[in-house]
């Protein structure tokens, strides 16, 4: 194994030695900043005064080589070697670094080793390019996952809008000329464009197929042949875009056809793709790397090695979602995950469980009986991936394993149909994105009950006839020997291993993240990435039991509130939350506003629809912006005052509604459309935003329960940023930020107000907003991070529950060897405070400390052992005590 034993376990990083490496040195927090067009690097470079003042130590940077033309957001490379010209290039790459270093920043990079694009045109990848124009034969052949001995030798390209023999009828496909730049475009070549500038340094006049704004190569050969023929002789097969799901033979990205999937498992591959991003680590540029869907790799844990290897051992960590208790197998060479575990867990605590028979009762209301709960509509949805977008990769994974059975005689009895039937619904029953087994490797204990456990939920909606069959085919993915004897380690089914691995991470993905979460609505902010709806609400106990364990395990592993993958931003689910904490009055309110709604409700607008409207339009509620300064005056105003109406953006709203039904796939979908549906979805949108009764209806809510939200949003955000592991803030999430799935969490952030309110705080002028108390929350948390890392990264880092005589309030402790350093508390559940009468006479049992505890946030002093909650929590809902003659 590469990598020191203290780094594949994932506790704390050594100091550096002298004259080691600096990035060998661990974040204490990151800032995520969402790189593009409209964030290049030299207008992030602008950004780093303001981010050293909030207190990160580091950048975390979204990709940053060259992507598709017109990329928003980096994650289709096309160029590994280059880094993106419209961000600002090296040069521009260098200047953002020296100006972190400058500032005392470091920079975490997020790197994509899975998949690279499929651009328009193609020629933007050149590897892509070259397999096009040579088949087997090209250099980069060996870069993509083809099955050359499907779809009659030829890589399938499902990009016609019409069956392949109507676009040659109506003479869409055409032989043209074109001018293809000789070397890697550097400002010379319009990114968006398929022809070299007339100032560009050289290029090749290329004969290609068009097809409108798709462009291909042509055969060595076969420029004179007739069209048809023509197209019939190339190493790839035009075919209409639908035939994509059934008959595709390169592996992809769950279920994207544009993003093309990399064999970095070739050591060749590997260094290829990754020589720029190893020369940025080893050469300082970079300090650690973030590893974009390590799940979709043939084996991650090779991988990771790898980098660790090349890298010294950098801080790295991956995005990798775990099911419930499942951990990050021991042996790989990271730090930990990028927080998913640590969102959910945070939002669930701030969940009153006493809420979840009203808010299912509005759902069943609204939608109707969902049959088998949320498991239900998971298997369905499932089953609906494997069936649909995905069978073309169930398809050859059955090919796959009917081939391995088909050469022992002792499994030629096994038929195709069997084994798909087995495999679809072992890979429907899985309950996490993969089991990791290596070919030859004998699978570790939780591996091996992964795939067992699925298989007997798979066996119970078999025919009994089909047990042996799904016996063989559980021995085959977990590479035992089955069949005659000595029949194990062969080509075929090590490559079955490996790629049920692959499918059944893109079955979960696609089935239960980007299917079934959008068509359970109990609440919709459960249904996040990596998220545990079912488990609805969180106990303080159980938090703490998590956090010690996450301590003790991955203590400089990411803890994130929002990413730019979830569906909804910090804020927006705090404010959902909110809902369970007065379930009855929601019930009311949706009654409510479905009476205003009536008379321009459609027909066709649907329960799911409307649960997620009005959920959506509670959660992105603006608060009153009084509220922070002003409470008795916001308590007395009647609600429905006119600046109280501060509802999310029409075309914001439609078009998250838009994408969440299509991705929900009841009514309509992405592929398949249902314009009437989305159109009385979106009337009813915009005229509910526009009705003087729904907006005062959601003004009172926002109103009656401004505490509760105060309570939910600060406490989350602090409890995140002082929790064991390196805290990341998602850029704009240090002020509140209600927002919803990208492109909308991809908004430009005004960092100039940002700033200013920052400066005005610094000056000692109170917060105005729940706005500015979030930043006096976060900036406060970042700088105790900064100044106090060995508390919160060292090696004797550790938390420490602090006792408390109710559950409504969350305390803990960062000790460094066992003593505490700083402390946490945090109002949850406000709903149930406020209707018992108020905090009364509980209270927090503050460790021991010399001058007692200082508020960083209200600068005021707590004695040690017992205090009144009500005196602790008496200006904000959330406190961070540090000693009183410390920091």
């Amino acid at each position: 194994m590469t990598g020191t034993a203290t780094e594949r376990t994932g506790e704390a990083v050594r100091d550096p030695e002298p004259g080691a490496p600096s990035h060998r040195a661990a974040p204490v927090s990151t800032y995520r900043l969402q790189l593009g067009p409209d964030l290049t690097f030299d207008a992030a470079a602008r950004q780093v005064p303001y981010l050293a003042r909030l207190g990160v130590t580091h950048l975390y940077l979204s990709p940053v080589l060259q992507a598709a033309p017109g990329s928003t957001h980096g994650y289709d490379v096309v160029d590994h070697s280059r880094i993106s010209a419209e961000m600002g290039g090296r040069a521009g790459l260098d200047r953002l670094a020296a100006a972190a270093r400058d500032a005392g920043l470091g920079i975490v990079l997020d790197v994509v080793p899975n998949h690279m694009a499929v651009p328009t045109p193609a020629w933007h990848n050149r590897a892509l390019w070259s397999v096009l124009a040579d088949g087997p034969e090209s250099p980069y052949a060996s870069w993509f996952d083809v099955d050359w001995s499907a779809g009659e030798g030829a890589l399938l390209m499902p990009v016609l809008g019409v069956r392949l023999g109507d676009a040659l009828a109506a003479g869409d496909l055409v032989l043209d000329e074109i001018v293809v730049p000789d070397a890697p475009d550097d400002g010379t070549v319009d990114p968006r464009s398929d022809v070299a500038a007339d100032d560009a340094p050289g290029g090749t006049r290329t004969t290609v197929l068009r097809y409108f704004e798709h462009v291909f190569p042509v055969r060595e050969g076969t420029q004179d042949l007739p069209l048809a023929e023509l197209v019939e002789r190339q190493h790839y097969r035009l075919a209409f875009w639908r035939v994509g799901d059934e008959e595709l033979n390169y592996r992809r990205f769950f279920d994207v056809g544009s993003l093309v999937a990399v064999r970095v498992e070739d050591e060749a591959v590997f260094d290829a793709t990754h020589a720029l991003l190893l020369e940025l680590v080893t050469s300082g540029v970079v300090d650690g790397l973030r590893i974009d869907h390590p799940d979709g790799l043939a084996d991650p844990g090779q991988y990771l090695d790898r980098l660790a290897e090349r890298t010294d051992g950098a801080w790295v960590v991956v995005e990798k979602i775990l099911a419930g208790d499942e951990q990050v197998p021991p042996d790989w060479a990271t730090v930990g995950t990028t927080g998913y575990d640590v969102a959910w867990r945070l939002q669930q605590l701030f969940v009153d469980p006493g809420g979840r028979a009203g808010l299912d009762a509005v759902m069943t209301r609204l939608t109707g009986d969902l049959a088998g709960g949320l498991e239900g509509v998971v298997e369905q949805a499932k089953h609906e991936v494997v069936a649909g977008p995905l069978y073309a990769e169930v398809h050859r994974l059955t090919d796959l394993a009917a081939a391995v059975c088909h050469d022992d005689p002792r499994l030629r009895d096994h038929t195709w149909r069997a084994l798909h039937q087995c495999l679809r619904e072992l890979l429907v029953a899985f309950d996490r994105y993969r089991a990791y087994v290596e070919p030859g490797v004998t699978p570790r204990h939780e591996a091996v009950r992964a795939v067992e456990e699925a298989a007997a939920r798979a066996r119970a909606r078999l025919d009994p006839q089909r047990g042996d069959t799904l016996d063989v085919v559980v021995d085959l993915v977990l590479g035992r020997e089955v069949g005659s004897a000595g029949r194990r380690r062969e080509a075929r089914r090590d490559e079955l291993v490996v790629r049920f691995q692959q499918v059944c991470g893109a079955v979960t993905a696609k089935g239960v993240e980007d299917t079934a979460f959008y068509r359970w609505t109990e609440l919709s902010s459960l249904c996040e990435v990596g998220g545990e709806p079912d488990r609805f609400s969180l106990g303080v106990h159980d938090w703490h039991a998590f956090a010690q364990r996450f301590s003790a395990l991955t203590p400089l592993a990411l803890t994130a509130g929002s990413t730019h993958d979830t569906k909804r931003g910090e804020d927006t689910r705090a404010a959902l939350g909110v809902l369970a904490e007065d379930a009855t009055g929601w019930s009311r309110l949706v009654e409510e506003v479905r009476s205003a709604s009536a008379p321009y409700r459609g027909v066709l607008v649907d329960g799911l629809a409307e649960n997620l409207l009005w959920q959506t339009v509670a959660g992105t509620w603006l608060p009153d912006a009084r509220a922070a300064t002003d409470r008795t005056d916001a308590a007395d105003r009647p609600a429905g005052s006119g600046d109280e109406h501060r509802v999310i953006a029409a075309d914001r709203l439609v078009d998250y509604l838009r994408k969440a039904l299509r991705e929900a796939k009841v009514r309509t979908s992405w592929t398949s459309p249902d314009e009437a549906y989305e159109r009385a979805v979106e009337d009813l949108a915009r005229r509910a935003l526009e009705d003087p009764a729904v907006l005062t209806a959601f003004a009172r809510w926002s109103h009656d329960h401004r505490e509760e939200l105060r309570a939910a949003s600060l406490g989350i955000k602090l409890a995140q940023l002082t929790a064991p592991g390196v805290a990341d803030v998602y850029q704009g999430s240090e002020g509140y930020s209600p927002t919803l799935v990208d492109p909308d969490n991809r908004r430009p952030v005004d960092v100039r107000d940002l700033d200013q309110r920052l400066a005005r705080l610094d000056e000692g002028s109170g917060a105005r907003t729940l706005a500015d108390e979030k930043l006096l929350v976060t900036s406060r948390a970042l700088r105790l991070r900064r100044d106090l890392p060995e508390a919160f990264v060292g090696p004797g880092a550790g938390y420490s529950p602090v006792a408390t005589s109710t559950p409504c309030a969350l305390a803990f402790a960062r000790t460094l060897d066992g003593t505490p350093r700083a402390v946490t508390v945090a109002t949850r559940l406000q709903g149930t405070v406020r209707r018992l009468g108020g905090w009364r006479d509980h209270v927090v049992a503050l460790p021991a400390a010399t001058g007692g505890w200082r508020d960083v946030l209200t600068d005021r002093v707590h004695p040690a052992g017992p205090v009144l909650v009500a005196e602790l929590l008496a200006d904000l809902p959330v406190a961070l005590l540090v000693e009183a003659g410390g920091a």
